[in-house]
């Protein structure tokens, strides 16, 4: 069968014989109206919320919490849709990073997209290291010291857009994650983190699940703070497929369901080698194409082989999960220095190397080839080559499943 696998922007052409292909997986086709009405309608119905004009008749200054470039949020439609709403309003961006970098020039016009010259100097770029705009506002119940944005406390009201999609250790992005980690500070976000590398931190996993949890909790914190939130979920092309609007909860919840429809994807068996792709924008570094291979190991069997396919455009990323990766001889070894004391960053390399303890990484990127041994894992140059040789290796009765958009494809056995 031929198949064309998303890389940056392009698509790599690549032949795997129909006997070992159990399949290409997408995130489910679902049925899509029009974006524009699916967000009106939500804005219309608001849940346990009063309207968005009712929520700002009073309002002296609006906030508005939008995700930064790693996240595919149609943020630029939704500005759009509520713009007559919000035009005549005090208001002000925060772009929520969490311990993320900044936005360069092109992803500030992906965010916003044509508004964003209109908007570019009321739009601020949250730092979580910059303990000058903190402020703390408590202890959650975790331990977890809640210190924010103080833009988000001084703001009278705030505006949330964001999207829901599986995380790897959240369960799901959207909702809570714009205030922790979103404009939290590195030492909260870090507290936080280190209940990543629990096993009860899973993808779609929410009961028990001590991140969300805790995000949960933080949020709490601020529950005197008047919060309009707008959710979305796409579908594999990117379109809005369902929204929400109102309560940061209920809102939440509300898409949660619809997230599920898009990408818990039912997959025949596990297979002796997974591809899965991080596509763009989820290609931006190897810190972020890590959520590819969380996905990929769910339909990989024990000692096969899981190809991760990320253009890696923005380099490795973080440089605490490089550090890690690079200086540990084995999986084993960074599993014990994990164990000596969590450092933010940590749990990424934690996942990696817990898939290292069982199969084989192999990666294709623009990375050197140098950096990919660096850290535990398998160059690539030509893909079709790496496949071949790859069932060489798993023999004459080998399966290859295929996840395209593996950022965000959860893979569910029948």
């Amino acid at each position: 069968m031929d198949i064309q696998i998303p890389y940056g922007k392009e698509d790599i052409p690549l032949q795997i014989p129909d006997q070992h292909l159990l399949g290409v997986f997408h995130p489910n086709s679902v049925q899509i109206g029009s974006e524009m009405d699916i967000v009106l309608e939500a804005l219309e119905h608001p849940l346990d919320s009063a309207s968005l004009p009712d929520f700002l008749k009073d309002a002296s200054d609006v906030l508005i919490l939008v995700n930064d470039a790693t996240r595919p949020t149609p943020t630029s439609k939704v500005l759009e849709i509520i713009q007559p709403q919000i035009q005549d309003i005090d208001m002000n961006f925060i772009i929520a990073t969490g311990n993320h970098r900044g936005p360069t020039e092109e992803e500030f016009k992906f965010i916003f997209g044509d508004l964003y010259e209109r908007y570019r100097d009321r739009i601020h770029v949250h730092d979580a290291h910059n303990d000058d705009e903190m402020v703390f506002l408590g202890t959650c119940t975790s331990g977890t010291e809640m210190y924010v944005n103080r833009l988000g406390v001084d703001a009278h009201k705030l505006i949330v857009i964001s999207s829901v999609e599986p995380h790897y250790f959240a369960g799901y992005t959207g909702g809570r994650k714009s205030f922790l980690p979103g404009i939290a500070a590195y030492r909260t976000i870090e507290q936080n983190h280190r209940n990543a590398i629990l096993p009860e931190a899973r993808l779609l996993g929410l009961r028990g699940n001590p991140v969300h949890e805790d995000m949960i909790d933080a949020l709490n914190i601020i529950q005197h703070k008047e919060i309009f939130s707008i959710q979305t979920v796409l579908d594999r092309e990117r379109r809005i497929y369902a929204a929400s609007a109102g309560n940061i909860h209920t809102s939440f919840d509300a898409a949660i369901e619809k997230a599920n429809e898009v990408y818990a994807v039912k997959v025949p068996q596990k297979a002796d080698l997974v591809i899965s792709v991080a596509p763009y924008p989820m290609d931006i570094d190897l810190y972020q194409s890590q959520k590819a291979l969380e996905t990929g190991k769910l339909a990989l069997k024990e000692g096969g082989i899981l190809l991760m396919v990320s253009k890696c455009r923005m380099g490795t990323g973080d440089r605490v999960f490089m550090d890690l990766l690079t200086s540990a001889g084995s999986a084993e070894e960074i599993m014990d220095r994990i164990a000596e004391g969590y450092v933010l960053g940590y749990h990424k390399a934690a996942k990696i190397a817990e898939i290292n303890l069982w199969a084989e990484i192999w990666a294709k990127t623009d990375l050197p080839p140098e950096t990919i041994e660096s850290v535990h894992m398998h160059p690539v140059d030509d893909l079709q080559e790496a496949v071949d040789n790859a069932l060489v290796l798993k023999g004459t009765e080998a399966k290859v499943l295929v996840l395209a958009d593996g950022s965000i494809t959860v893979p569910i056995l029948e």
